[in-house]
């Protein structure tokens, strides 16, 4: 065919033909947008389902072991608490000397097994010694606090000199029992529990520009440093309420009683959202309401809410 008598396409084909691209770019376009705005949509509700979750997970746990009668919690606000949590536990593997002096005293402990998120132990490590007292009654037990004076030396314990048996040498402060009822001879056994704790403290804040959310963050006093977001955002300064409740569940400012700790925990999304179809961004909120029972408040002798005696 000679090349002048070939025809080509004609304008209302091409109009045609662009009219039926745009159509169908139009679609394909919609059903990116609508996969993205899905997509980024339940990336935002799996993040906030996961604060949620985060909170219900280790508050209760943190919580749970705090003893308010024997000063675990050391403030405590509608926003914040600050507490004495517990980071490792380890046993008295040797009687040590009581009864003497009122001089330095020094705890052996096993060195395995040390249970929590701590294996071992430094200087000025603050912990807590099981005070056994007169063992055949439990009106006396007690925790007696205390903090370590340097890295602990090796040795071994008493059933045992062979490598397994293994013990660190525990160095307390001096005048550490400064009271002759409580320095006496068999008051710490071997197999007393020895627990290592922090100060921490729990804390809803406002984090600085361009961020500005609100988060419930976490920080230790005695290290110092900015505090450092554990779970948000939240929905903005209320997003956390602590409630303290006495053993008879009335709300109490005393922190020595408190045997109950409700959690209030209110967060959202990241960012704004598309949701229900009405095309509308909006942040998605959701909430937690959680109680925690303080395990270690004791269920009988003085330090009881309220007293009762130990049969």
């Amino acid at each position: 065919m000679p090349l002048l008598a070939r025809r080509g396409f004609t304008l209302i084909e091409l109009m045609i033909a662009l009219v039926l691209l745009g159509l169908v770019s139009t679609a394909v376009y919609k059903v990116l947008v609508n996969n993205q705005r899905l997509y980024l949509a339940q990336t935002q509700t799996i993040d906030l389902q996961q604060n949620i979750r985060a909170a219900a997970a280790i508050l209760p746990a943190e919580f749970r072991e705090l003893d308010a009668a024997d000063g675990d919690i050391k403030a405590m606000t509608a926003t914040s608490l600050r507490i004495r949590a517990m980071r490792e536990l380890a046993f008295v593997c040797r009687d040590p000397v009581l009864g003497g002096g009122l001089g330095q005293i020094v705890l052996t402990v096993r060195k395995t097994p040390i249970y929590g998120s701590r294996q071992t132990f430094q200087k000025d490590d603050s912990i807590l010694v099981y005070w056994e007292g007169n063992p055949t009654t439990r009106t006396d037990d007690q925790w007696l606090p205390a903090q370590l004076q340097k890295d602990p030396d090796p040795g071994f314990c008493d059933d045992s000199v062979v490598a397994t048996n293994q013990a660190y040498l525990l160095t307390l402060q001096p005048q550490w029992i400064n009271d002759p009822s409580l320095n006496k001879a068999g008051a710490i056994t071997r197999g007393a529990p020895v627990r290592g704790f922090d100060k921490v403290a729990y804390e809803l804040y406002q984090a600085p520009a361009p961020d500005n959310n609100w988060y419930l963050g976490q920080r230790n006093p005695a290290q110092g440093g900015p505090i450092q977001p554990m779970i948000g955002p939240l929905i903005g300064a209320n997003g956390v309420t602590f409630t303290y409740l006495d053993s008879i569940g009335t709300v109490t400012a005393d922190s020595s009683k408190v045997s109950q700790i409700r959690i209030v925990l209110r967060a959202r999304t990241a960012s704004p959202i598309r949701s229900g179809g009405n095309g509308v961004q909006d942040y998605k909120v959701d909430s937690v309401d959680t109680w925690v029972a303080l395990r270690n408040n004791p269920r009988c002798g003085p330090g009881s809410l309220p007293p009762i005696p130990c049969n």
